[in-house]
């Protein structure tokens, strides 16, 4: 069975935003998709987040799996892969608005500063990139929270496909503009379960 795992990010939920309705549409091709309730979003911590994916994965031993991270929980499914033991894999990743490296606390209305455990020290992408056959990465270049240029560097490291967008912002789940839907996102999920 096809099973479809759904990280949110920092300060996130998980029936914030557009993944109820991505979670919507996977069912109606009868996937199963569960957005997992990552520990402590405010003052996340790489460790738990790891163990909060592992759990899920781990639950799932016979199924053919995917994750799909938004933003801090892109970066989180990449730590994730790169803990796991070399013989592991999953069947695909899909990950939105990841970050690579520390954000400049001075350019955002938050405090980034909580998350910066996730990118030092940096990802081990020659890890990371044997875990899963098939990525892909999906970001906005009107993005005011992560800059473009992290989604350019993590599709040169793991040699994939970069889709680039140019109204969803940092595909928002608890700011304004709020973000319902990401049609490319699910031309993306059809793409990585083929």
């Amino acid at each position: 069975m096809k099973k479809v795992f759904i990280v949110h990010g920092f300060v996130g939920i998980p029936n914030g935003g557009w993944i109820p309705w991505l979670m919507e549409e996977l069912a109606k091709n009868k996937i199963f998709a569960c957005a997992l309730a990552m520990p402590n979003p405010k003052n996340p911590s790489v460790p738990e987040w790891i163990e909060e994916i592992s759990h899920a994965v781990n639950n799932a031993p016979d199924d053919e799996i995917y994750l799909v991270g938004h933003s801090l929980g892109a970066t989180a499914v990449m730590k994730y892969l790169e803990s796991i033991p070399n013989e592991k894999k999953v069947s695909g990743v899909v990950l939105i608005s990841g970050l690579i490296s520390p954000l400049d606390p001075e350019n955002s209305k938050s405090n980034y500063r909580a998350i910066d455990s996730f990118v030092v020290p940096s990802i081990y992408f020659e890890k990371v990139k044997n875990k899963s056959d098939k990525f892909i990465l999906l970001h906005s270049v009107d993005d005011p929270a992560v800059p473009f240029a992290h989604a350019e560097i993590i599709s040169k490291e793991l040699n994939c496909k970069l889709v680039k967008v140019d109204k969803y912002k940092h595909f928002f789940i608890l700011a304004e503009p709020i973000c319902y839907q990401i049609p490319e996102l699910l031309k993306i999920i059809d793409e990585i379960l083929e």
